[in-house]
């Protein structure tokens, strides 16, 4: 069975599977359509992505005007800290942030919704994300927006990284303030 959690911005969600263990190793049902519909998740997902990174890379935050990926994440080897901000202008939680620690040991996935931009930092010395998107990607619709900007109140966990390795895309993407965002 799988069990979901709301985060405080509510269309963010953990889902937390069962874990068999036993004296050979672990097993987990990493993706089942029906057990996440009976918890909630009912998309249609078109394109999966695998990431591999080390200890220190913070990729994103990003995201995809015109067609707005939802993201179910999961970290398969190593552990990393996952992050959902809302880009939706019209939500109450508009600019806010949430977080999770997601790692193989956990098994946890997070559902990112459409109109979120998403990015994660490498904590454990590297790690591999696996993440099924609802939108292909799409390279004109590509958006970032600025990892560290203070208005987004995220509090990476700057003493387990190490020295910071991105991209300067991600290292030079607007602040909030001056990001494109979604009705």
């Amino acid at each position: 069975m799988l069990s979901m959690r709301a985060l405080r911005i509510p269309e963010v969600r953990v889902f937390e599977p069962r874990v068999f263990a036993d004296d050979r190793g672990s097993f987990i049902e990493a993706w089942n359509t029906r057990t996440l519909g009976v918890a909630g998740l009912h998309e249609n997902f078109v394109q999966d992505n695998l990431v591999h990174s080390q200890r220190g890379v913070v990729r994103g935050l990003h995201y995809q005007m015109g067609h707005p990926q939802g993201k179910l994440v999961r970290c398969v080897a190593g552990e990393i800290f996952d992050v959902a901000v809302d880009l939706r202008k019209s939500s109450a939680t508009f600019g806010e942030s949430v977080a999770e620690i997601l790692s193989r040991e956990n098994g946890f996935s997070m559902w990112i919704p459409p109109g979120f931009a998403h990015g994660y930092a490498v904590v454990s010395e590297s790690a591999s994300v696996y993440y099924k998107c609802t939108q292909f990607y799409e390279p004109g619709g590509e958006r970032t927006l600025r990892w560290d900007d203070p208005a987004l109140g995220i509090s990476w966990p700057l003493e387990q990284l190490g020295a910071l390795l991105m991209n300067a895309r991600d290292a030079d993407a607007p602040l909030l303030s001056a990001a494109e965002a979604y009705s």
